[in-house]
């Protein structure tokens, strides 16, 4: 209620996966298409009450929750940074690494600022060019 008076923004986290497919992950691809559909259609809904609503969708980022994926939770962080940089040089060839935790946190921050009062109803894809590859 204090938004539908006040107005303010709104960013969602997605993931790229939304925009793209992986084998064995329908669940986690559908569901973070459904975040997007989601941010559109609330961007509809508010947008009269002065209220943005967009979507980050960050590529691989170096998180506990990837290296988790990754097997490596018990690996001394040594040996993250050399399996996760290897990983990354054959994943994300664009850039050659992944992302870090603070790069997203800026774009959400940047996002969530009233710098931007055009822009509702997006999807920002983060992700170093990794989806843009054939």
């Amino acid at each position: 209620p204090h938004m539908m008076s006040a107005g303010g923004q709104i960013v969602v986290t997605s993931s790229t996966v939304a925009t793209t497919c992986r084998e064995s992950q329908s669940a986690y691809v559908a569901s973070k298409a459904a975040l997007t559909g989601l941010v559109r259609a609330a961007a509809l809904d508010y947008v009269k009450h002065g209220i943005r609503v967009n979507a980050l969708l960050p590529g691989t980022t170096d998180t506990e929750l990837v290296r988790g994926v990754a097997g490596m939770m018990a690996a001394p962080d040594a040996v993250w940074q050399i399996g996760g940089a290897q990983w990354a040089k054959d994943n994300i060839p664009t850039m050659g690494r992944m992302a870090t935790a603070r790069e997203m946190a800026a774009v959400a921050l940047d996002l969530a600022a009233a710098t931007h009062p055009y822009l509702t109803g997006a999807s920002i894809v983060v992700d170093g060019a990794m989806t843009l590859r054939a």
